[in-house]
């Protein structure tokens, strides 16, 4: 009986669909990317035929498209509504992170990555890592210290980046004693000559252990 009333309804459609048009102005999506996708095979049906959840899942199948709203319109035509991923960090270097926390992909051309905070983690991890993001930088401005990146590890273990380029090897659990303890030993560190502060691991229950490189030339 399906398979009958979808024989039935492509017999009324006298061409397929073959125009679009976006409701509103997209920020990272061109018309080539929606002509591209709606020219995969299987070719569209027409009006009654076509099914609009499978135009729907193509479409979600462009990374940084978040949601989409499709309607057919009589009699040849679609209606496309486009959410697009707002892009908020740059995440592992080579994608993007959402402000709810969800990785996608942008060509390169298409997003300036400058003035982005980096984060770095497993994919899965990309909520968790955001909301410590937020919440260290509050954390280290209290202190007049700037965040550059925060990094989480498979096993949980955080590495923040100060703004000066010195890592702060946190460890997993509680950072703010951490942080604490950085803030407090920091003016006693001795840095040699032509040497600059590399990273302070502060995984250690009491003091820390520090490392040094080269100035550049």
């Amino acid at each position: 009986m399906y398979s009958n009333w979808y024989n039935w309804l492509d017999g009324l459609d006298r061409t397929p669909i073959r125009a679009y048009a976006l409701t509103h102005k997209t920020r990272f999506t061109t018309n080539s990317d929606i002509r591209e996708t709606l020219s995969q095979k299987p070719v569209l049906k027409g009006y009654f035929g076509q099914d609009i959840q499978e135009i729907k899942a193509r479409l979600l199948a462009i990374s940084w498209v978040k949601d989409v709203v499709v309607r057919k319109l009589y009699p040849d035509r679609l209606s496309i509504t486009l959410i697009e991923h707002n892009p908020v960090a740059v995440w592992n270097d080579v994608n993007f992170l959402s402000d709810r926390g969800v990785v996608f992909s942008l060509p390169p051309e298409r997003m300036d990555k400058s003035g982005l905070p980096v984060l770095y983690g497993p994919d899965t991890e990309g909520k968790a890592v955001l909301d410590a993001w937020s919440k260290i930088r509050t954390d280290l401005k209290s202190r007049n210290l700037d965040l550059a990146s925060v990094s989480v590890d498979n096993r949980g273990s955080w590495t923040i980046t100060l703004s000066n380029q010195v890592e702060l090897r946190l460890g997993r659990g509680e950072w703010t004693p951490k942080i604490d303890r950085f803030v407090t030993i920091f003016p006693e560190i001795n840095i040699p000559d032509g040497q600059r502060l590399a990273y302070v691991d502060l995984r250690y229950e009491h003091g820390a252990a520090v490392g040094f490189n080269p100035l550049p030339k």
